[in-house]
């Protein structure tokens, strides 16, 4: 349920109506918009949710009730676009953000020199994995916390923040020390205890879509996070499985619009994943940016061809620049920047 307030509501009115949602035992969230401060209603109670206890209530404009089940991911909750701040810039708004590097951090000197060429490239933030979740267990599976130390050195050295995987609620404060966006990978999109401790920590959260999961999972994902308060959330769909074969996963390219009408956080396109072949990665890239993501995220890697993982879905630096040619060009066509 929804609570709209009067456009000319007092911070009082506002702070009872919340106390009222509290007293009564569910959790309230508020927004804050342009026009009218909404109050979301969320959680269990004994005490039955009905509209009545709160329409009488001074500075209540109407309730709404909200049939979604992601009520704070849902633009009912928060009509107008949330913007994440990346880098000086927002996920979210006018620009369209491109965060790339590596699959896997694999040395000190790999990681620093993709950064530099990745952030020449026009790059908002650096990527890069220190734990790796692999389908086999003799693959590898990334340099840990000397993996996330060489990503901070790459950050010195280039400006560029860090989005890096965290695998398991318990290493959240950890990868928190160095990261600047916690990214919960397809894997683990439904891993609810690690949603959580994501969510509690309060820093940026990027989540990508399972590979067998609906837009609606994945938003009740989001939803995990969102319900302790930490409002920054990026969407990420990056191709789900199909029985197509010739590619890794079928980019679901509906995704894109859909989401972006249903919820108000920023959504971004992982084209490396979603294709698996780096020579279809830009097509994918533009075909993203022109539905209307609010950003990428690319795998690029110096030689490819000796990649510890995900070599055959990686760009060159050199492709990479000629892929963010291309995408300041499409952002161009539909009114945004990259």
């Amino acid at each position: 349920m929804i609570l709209v307030m009067k456009q000319n509501a007092s911070a009082r009115q506002v702070a009872e109506v919340i106390a009222r949602i509290e007293s009564d035992g569910y959790t309230a969230h508020l927004s804050e918009g342009g026009d009218h401060t909404i109050i979301g209603i969320v959680g269990h109670s004994p005490t039955p949710l009905k509209a009545e206890t709160y329409v009488p209530m001074e500075g209540v404009e109407k309730v709404v009730p909200v049939s979604v089940p992601y009520k704070l991911a849902s633009r009912s909750f928060h009509p107008k676009n949330t913007e994440v701040p990346l880098n000086g810039s927002h996920l979210g708004g006018e620009k369209v953000l491109v965060i790339a590097g590596p699959c896997s951090v694999e040395s000190r000197e790999q990681i620093i020199e993709t950064a530099c060429a990745v952030k020449e490239a026009g790059a908002t933030a650096l990527r890069g994995g220190a734990f790796k979740p692999r389908t086999s267990p003799y693959s590898f599976q990334g340099h840990g916390e000397k993996g996330l130390q060489w990503l901070a050195e790459a950050r010195e050295r280039s400006g560029l923040p860090i989005v890096t995987e965290v695998m398991d609620p318990a290493l959240v404060p950890m990868v928190c020390q160095y990261a600047d966006v916690l990214q919960i990978g397809a894997r683990n999109m439904q891993n609810f205890t690690l949603l959580n401790a994501a969510g509690e920590s309060q820093h940026t959260v990027l989540i990508k879509r399972g590979m067998s999961s609906t837009i609606e999972d994945l938003l009740m994902a989001a939803e995990y996070v969102l319900s302790h308060g930490n409002n920054r959330v990026i969407l990420c769909e990056r191709g789900i499985r199909t029985f197509e074969t010739f590619t890794r996963n079928t980019f679901d390219l509906n995704a894109i619009p859909v989401l972006k009408h249903l919820t108000h956080l920023p959504v971004i396109a992982d084209p490396s994943h979603a294709i698996g072949k780096s020579e279809y990665v830009e097509a994918i890239a533009k075909a993203a940016v022109a539905s209307g993501a609010d950003g990428l995220i690319v795998e690029v890697h110096l030689n490819p061809a000796q990649a510890m993982s995900d070599g055959r879905q990686s760009l060159t630096p050199q492709a990479f620049q000629q892929m963010m040619t291309q995408i300041r060009r499409v952002a161009q066509a539909v009114d945004r920047t990259a």
